[in-house]
């Protein structure tokens, strides 16, 4: 069975708390991301994602210099290296989320995404199933 630490995006871009939201909009185009972290002394406090900046920034008329943890979500899963690719797809379905950070010893070492798991044979069903719970989930709430 592969480990997340197989297809997991390794080199993970983040932002500090001293960072504002126009800093991490342009860290997303840049990395053709929809996510980055949010990191202090090593360890993940939050990510901030595009719908974060619109729903949380843009909607809630924050200019572009805003800091990035008035934006961001602090309500964070994280999963490790050694898990189960279907471990991950399970908690990221039963927690609704697309993407999972991963830890070890409370530092950032990696991303995995729905798009992840949907490359990895293995997770094929498991990334559907997540994408469908997920989609569920946001349909209901909009």
């Amino acid at each position: 069975m592969k480990k997340i630490s197989d297809i997991m995006t390794k080199n993970v871009d983040f932002v500090t708390p001293q960072d504002n939201v126009y800093e991490v909009a342009v860290k997303m185009k840049n990395d053709n991301v929809g996510v980055i972290p949010v990191c202090e002394n090593d360890q993940v406090i939050g990510v901030i994602t595009d719908r974060d900046i619109v729903i949380r920034g843009v909607a809630e008329k924050r200019p572009g210099s805003a800091k990035v943890t008035d934006v961001m979500s602090e309500h964070l899963y994280t999963g490790s290296a050694d898990m189960s690719v279907q471990e991950a797809a399970e908690l990221m379905a039963d927690k609704q989320i697309r993407r999972l950070p991963i830890v070890e010893n409370n530092k950032l070492i990696g991303i995995i995404s729905l798009g992840d798991l949907s490359l990895s044979k293995e997770s094929n069903s498991a990334a559907g199933h997540t994408l469908s719970e997920v989609s569920d989930q946001r349909d209901q709430i909009q």
